[in-house]
């Protein structure tokens, strides 16, 4: 097969460390003579990369899947990732999917070669279970699927996770904690840095659990501070991690931004031993507050679920004060997906645990979705007036030959301003003027 007449697009859902793997597993088809085109452009093989972590992912990508499988009956389709890891069973009884692929085996480029050339009535598939898994492979961006401008790129550390919560189905899904070696990810961070991106998300399962040869987050960070960009952000950090080293390293660095995103998922202690949590409300608190009051303008978000079986009214009511209570700037809300082979799980089908009623759930998540939308408008207006630095990644037209032009503060506050030339890629300063529509501050560009 001549592979230079291939083409090739890829489909990313769920969470950023799968966007860094697709846009890695491209940039190795690419180095073997595939074309990287686009779905729209009727790319031969289409890689979709699924997530499972909740029912409502699952379903979103079974609808995606055979949107794509409906508007491209002549591509052949490659599902891989999570999804596939922990239901190819389901995945193979969609017609038009010619392989499923594990999360281990997307990273196996024969597999790729073969679902381009093999016709069959039966999907090709190969997953191995995640308690097999040793090798961890390297995640890092190249291809954007949103924008052509080179702004903002994820870059993989470490999958996998040992905290083993009592819903959580990633160890299933991805295995053991694994790291990848210092200087694999110096090395990408500094190409990432060569093709013009200007701030790194450092991206992982479990990020904050980083180990490798004696080196721990903490001793990453201080070595990624070396490489040629203007910010390092770190995406997500377990509370466990968030220690007085972690907090003094952001707080004097001037490029690791003063943002953090820390899940809680509940705010009763009684709930949170249940989920297996490693921490309780006094602690949680205690570290939100030293990150707020040690580092200037320090932005916190976090995840709240509602919903856990066995989640009393009063658990709610605890969780929703403590919520109240904490110097947060946003919140993520997620329903309690129970997943299958999860203590959860097994919790629920022996009555040791029982469900909550879907009302209830939907009038929490309600609850709590307005409290979000209170936090993340206090913490908004504190910077009306004040003048942030902003990376502008996005564009629209705004009319009278003016765009308007969208980007994140160091502290991820999302601002626009309209302007007559370009200034994507460009970070610059910005007056904040006031608050537009869906939270978006707008601002007056300074130069």
């Amino acid at each position: 097969m001549n592979i230079n007449t291939k083409t090739v697009a890829a489909v990313t859902l769920g969470c950023k460390l799968n966007y860094a793997e697709t846009s890695s597993i491209l940039d190795k088809l690419s180095k073997q003579g595939w074309q990287i085109s686009s779905i729209e452009d009727g790319a031969e093989l289409i890689i979709i990369h699924t997530c499972a972590v909740t029912k409502q992912a699952e379903q979103k990508c079974r609808q995606k899947i055979r949107r794509i499988i409906r508007k491209n009956p002549s591509s052949r389709i490659a599902v891989i990732g999570c999804y596939s890891q922990l239901n190819s069973e389901i995945l193979a009884r969609i017609e038009g999917v010619d392989a499923i692929l594990g999360n281990n085996e997307k990273y196996n480029l024969e597999w790729y070669h073969v679902t381009g050339e093999h016709i069959s009535v039966e999907p090709l598939v190969k997953v191995s279970p995640a308690c097999t898994f040793k090798d961890i492979h390297e995640g890092y961006s190249l291809y954007s699927e949103e924008s052509k401008e080179r702004t903002r790129a994820f870059l993989k550390i470490q999958d996998g996770c040992d905290f083993g919560c009592s819903y959580c189905t990633i160890p299933a899904a991805r295995g053991k904690s694994r790291s990848l070696s210092d200087a694999q990810i110096v090395e990408q961070a500094c190409n990432l840095s060569r093709r013009g991106y200007r701030e790194i998300v450092i991206t992982g399962v479990n990020i904050g659990d980083y180990r490798y040869n004696g080196k721990v987050f903490s001793d990453l960070l201080r070595l990624l501070e070396n490489v040629d960009v203007s910010r390092l952000r770190i995406s997500s950090i377990e509370p466990d991690f968030l220690d007085d080293t972690m907090i003094s390293l952001v707080g004097n660095s001037e490029k690791i931004v003063p943002h953090f995103h820390i899940p809680l998922q509940s705010g009763s202690n009684a709930i949170l031993q249940a989920m297996q949590r490693r921490y309780d409300t006094d602690l949680y608190r205690e570290k939100i507050y030293k990150a707020v009051e040690r580092i200037t303008d320090c932005a916190i978000g976090t995840d709240v679920m509602v919903g856990y079986p066995g989640e009393t009214e009063a658990d709610f009511l605890e969780m929703y004060r403590f919520v109240e209570e904490l110097p947060v700037a946003y919140l993520h809300i997620f329903s309690c997906s129970v997943r299958p082979g999860t203590l959860l799980a097994k919790q629920v089908a022996t009555r040791e645990r029982t469900a909550v009623h879907p009302d209830e759930i939907a009038r929490r998540y309600r609850e709590i979705a307005r409290l979000g939308k209170e936090k993340e408008t206090i913490f908004n207006s504190r910077y009306v007036g004040r003048v942030m630095d902003v990376l502008f990644e996005e564009c629209r037209e705004a009319g009278n030959g003016a765009f308007e032009y969208s980007g994140y503060t160091r502290n991820y506050l999302r601002v626009a301003v309209e302007s007559t030339t370009n200034i994507s890629g460009r970070e610059a300063p910005v007056l904040i003027e006031h608050s537009g529509e869906d939270l978006i501050l707008k601002g007056r560009l300074l130069s």
